[in-house]
């Protein structure tokens, strides 16, 4: 059990990150900054966990946790990158935002975060860990913006443990497909998940281990590890496997195209009442303004009549004025 640590948890309320939190806020003495842009859930989680609502994928939002950690800790013991999410599709757009939000919070925040930790520490002991994924070592499809901010995290960690100083610990998570919210955000459309999948109170238990063990890689899923032996000494086997997640893709593919084919006819639908409310409207101002050019029309009849009776009445005033005078 980690100890008697200043921690910082990225990505900290939900999925890997709320079950690493669990683990270690029963560790003894160790105070927490968990991290994530919604902390609701973690607002009064535990005396020993201040939660910090930022968003982890700009420059500004790194030195914030930085600086909130070192107001409150001094020095941090273990900085954990947890923090990402995934998109689930077929890449088939130019969506330049798109992407590049995706490796800000996937690649370039950890890159940063490593630069500035080791500035941090100026020479004394710190751990630093990286939720990298088992696609950042085999790509999937329906993946191919997360696997490659994966790979391209993957590929960092690998060459900056060849120039890292001793005084740094590295360890890095490779998850399989993980049972979380992390999925639910990957499409809004419900899609299968690739195989295999574990639980992420056992993916968290693994990491918490590995990082006290000083493990530099932690891979939950045996299955995996055993895979990519067998993948490389018979790699058919990668093919099949390959063929079956993309079949799983063809079948998103088309579960898609009903959902947008459906939404498509939700907005003709929305758009043809809305010419229906509006044509109604128009119809009834119509009525309206007929109604009140017949009022108008009234009044000013009115108005004419008044106006006679009283010119008949001022004559009339006049004509007896008039022989009163001449009596």
């Amino acid at each position: 059990m980690i100890e008697n640590k200043s921690i910082v948890l990225t990505g900290a309320s939900s999925g890997i990150g709320f079950e690493a939190l669990k683990l270690l806020a029963k560790g003894k003495g160790n105070r927490i900054l968990a991290v994530a842009r919604h902390v609701n859930n973690i607002q009064y989680f535990a005396d020993n966990v201040t939660a910090f609502s930022c968003d982890i994928s700009t420059k500004e939002g790194v030195d914030r946790v930085f600086a909130k950690a070192e107001e409150l800790f001094g020095k941090i013991d273990l900085f954990y990158a947890n923090a990402g999410f995934p998109y689930y599709e077929e890449f088939n757009y130019e969506d330049w935002d798109r992407v590049d939000a995706m490796f800000r919070t996937n690649t370039i925040s950890p890159i940063y975060t490593y630069a500035k930790y080791i500035r941090h520490l100026n020479g004394r002991e710190g751990i630093l860990a990286y939720t990298v994924s088992a696609i950042g070592e085999m790509a999937m499809p329906g993946y191919a913006i997360y696997s490659s901010s994966k790979f391209a995290l993957n590929g960092f960690q690998e060459a900056i443990r060849l120039e890292k100083p001793d005084n740094l610990q590295i360890t890095c998570l490779y998850p399989v497909a993980t049972d979380t919210n992390f999925f639910k955000v990957a499409n809004a459309v419900e899609f299968e998940k690739p195989f295999p999948v574990q639980k992420p109170s056992h993916v968290a238990k693994k990491m918490i281990e590995g990082i006290e063990q000083g493990k530099a890689k932690v891979s939950p899923c045996g299955l995996f590890g055993f895979a990519k032996v067998l993948m490389g000494v018979v790699p058919p086997v990668r093919t099949v496997y390959w063929k079956l997640e993309t079949a799983k893709l063809e079948r998103f593919k088309k579960k898609l195209a009903v959902y947008h084919e459906k939404a498509r006819e939700n907005v003709t639908q929305v758009v043809e009442k809305g010419r229906e409310v509006r044509e109604a409207v128009r119809e009834e101002l119509q009525e309206k303004r007929g109604e009140l050019q017949e009022k108008r029309e009234e009044l000013h009849e009115k108005r004419e009549e008044i106006h006679r009776e009283l010119d008949e009445k001022a004559a009339s005033v006049r004509e007896e004025q008039k022989e009163k005078f001449h009596v």
